[in-house]
């Protein structure tokens, strides 16, 4: 397997401003030897992030982004809070530093607070989290993940990355009956919504890569905000407005896996620029690009948006070329928020996507949302791709324009060397055969759908997609029967696209594209609509 036909050169990345991808002897633009692990559910990181930490000592690092933190959020069934396992390590000597997205006001149903009490509370405990809101106007940072370094234990050297926030709602497992401590939702989704999403704890040196993300943007010199507003609110809370320098960053853990790690990202065109990437960056963008332009047989897609015409048309364009190429979708059945005036914007891109993705292959995509036992919808939150059971993605970017041009995202896509050799043994084009991380991170999410205990009848790709589709029309059918009889196995029902009235394309439509999913490439980009 020739990895520069899966990964991004250093050209490709089209950003020469980043370290990232200079800091490998080898020149490549990704690391080798990496042990990944999916964590499939909030309850599952947490489990695994308090047991992380709660081996941090003195001198030990520990770095975190997040979008939303909320203190009290608890890991685990005993009542341990964020606050409590982060401030913990930092009062027992780590170096404990964060950078959470500013936000916009709570009433906009964000979290100002929440992220600004996160703050206090690590700052009381010796540490420092910063509120950054160093982003395009209407911007968000919306990377999340952690890394944990011990100078004198290296093989405890660990990364999270996902779309799995620090905050409420986040902590579900399989039996989808949602986090004790709910997020307000639309009331589909009921008291305590179900939340389905996925993070990767990394193992070797990707860590490294992980930990230079994190320094790319502590070391931005920028100010955290220029609205005068939150600086005069800085300056009577006595908020910390600039990082303090961290330590000299450690070598890269030695290899213990056999995954190829390269980071994609996404950062806006700004102004000022990033140091790091003076025109922004695109990464997530082009490697998705270039992985599904070689896609042959299978393209499985867990997302919590799924829209523009634009960004599917990479999609759409390889379901036209590729005669044998199917894909699935699972989506949130509805928005997160419901409204007359809420509920539109989000629909349309939606609408604009699985439009383009149908007409270039009406028979060959299938779009599913999910629900759990008792029929209450679960949030699809989770963000991952698999290509042909070789290369798989999973990180914190939806695919929308928001997330492929405008917020910061982090991505990591996974090429496995060790071969899965279960027949079909190859369903790529190009003889690379199936690698045991895509594959296996496939079969688990199929597994849950579809309430199976073993892998019969979905190791084929194409096998899956027919046992998709069978089980969702068999719990459909129950639905439409009024419930009756017996509930089938499964989680999957089709996904029906809401009617848009003209009338509500017609206002709905600019609140999508300005608000719901700019656009943050620059000019020359949009107008030839490439991410190059």
């Amino acid at each position: 397997m020739s990895l520069t036909d899966w990964y991004l050169t250093p050209e490709e990345r089209d950003n020469p401003a980043t370290v990232l991808d200079r800091r490998h002897a080898d020149g490549a633009a990704w690391t080798a030897g990496n042990e990944v692990t999916p964590l499939i559910h909030g309850a599952t990181y947490f489990a695994e992030l308090l047991r992380c930490l709660a081996e941090i000592e003195a001198g030990d690092l520990v770095l975190f982004t997040d979008w939303r933190g909320d203190p009290d959020e608890r890991l685990d069934d005993d009542g341990t809070q964020v606050k409590d396992a982060l401030c913990k390590a930092a009062e027992r000597g780590a170096v404990v530093r964060g950078l959470v997205w500013r936000s916009h006001l709570d009433r906009l149903s964000f979290s100002e607070q929440e992220n600004r009490h996160l703050g206090e509370d690590i700052e009381a405990a010796g540490g420092l989290c910063l509120l950054d809101q160093r982003v395009r106007p209407g911007g968000s940072h919306h990377q999340k993940f952690v890394v944990l370094r011990h100078p004198h234990r290296p093989e405890l050297d660990v990364a999270f990355v996902g779309g799995i926030d620090l905050c409420h709602s986040r902590r579900d497992d399989s039996d989808h009956g949602g986090d004790p401590q709910p997020q307000k939702m639309a009331k589909v989704y009921g008291r305590t919504p179900p939340w389905h999403d996925i993070q990767v704890a990394i193992r070797g040196p990707a860590v490294g890569d992980v930990e230079t993300v994190f320094r790319e943007r502590w070391d931005d010199p920028a100010p955290l905000t220029r609205n005068p507003i939150n600086v005069v609110s800085e300056r009577v809370r006595h908020s910390p407005r600039r990082a303090t320098p961290l330590p000299e960053q450690l070598p890269d853990p030695a290899p213990r896996g056999t995954c190829h790690v390269q980071l994609l990202r996404n950062y806006a065109n700004r102004h000022p620029g990033y140091p790091f990437a003076p025109d922004g960056e695109r990464s997530v963008a082009l490697g998705y690009h270039k992985v599904i332009e070689r896609a042959q047989t299978f393209i499985y897609l867990e997302d919590q948006y799924l829209w523009s015409g634009e960004v599917v048309r990479c999609l759409a364009e390889a379901l036209s070329g590729q005669p044998n190429l199917r894909l699935i979708a699972v989506i949130p059945h509805y928005p997160d928020q419901d409204g007359k005036v809420a509920m539109p914007p989000n629909l349309v891109g939606r609408k604009q996507a699985l439009d383009r993705l149908r007409a270039a292959a009406p028979d060959r995509v299938a779009v599913y949302g999910i629900e759990n036992h008792a029929g209450t919808p679960v949030y699809v939150h989770a963000k991952t791709c698999i290509v042909d059971d070789v290369w798989a993605s999973v990180g914190s970017d939806n695919v929308n324009r928001r997330s492929w041009t405008h917020d910061s995202e982090l991505t990591c896509a996974v090429l496995d060397d060790d071969v899965d050799g279960r027949s079909p043994a190859v369903v790529d084009a190009f003889g690379d055969g199936a690698r045991r991380f895509a594959r296996s991170l496939r079969l688990a999410l199929a597994r849950e759908h579809l309430d199976r205990s073993d892998d019969d009848g979905l190791i084929d790709p194409v096998e899956m997609f027919d046992a998709f589709a069978s089980s969702a029309a068999a719990l459909q059918k129950w639905h439409d029967g009024g419930r009756t009889g017996p509930r089938p196995p499964g989680r999957l029902r089709p996904y029906s696209m809401p009617h848009l009235s003209p009338f509500t394309l017609a206002w709905a439509t600019p609140l999508y594209r300005v608000v719901a999913d700019p656009d943050g490439r620059p000019l020359r980009q949009r107008y030839r609509h490439r991410f190059s």
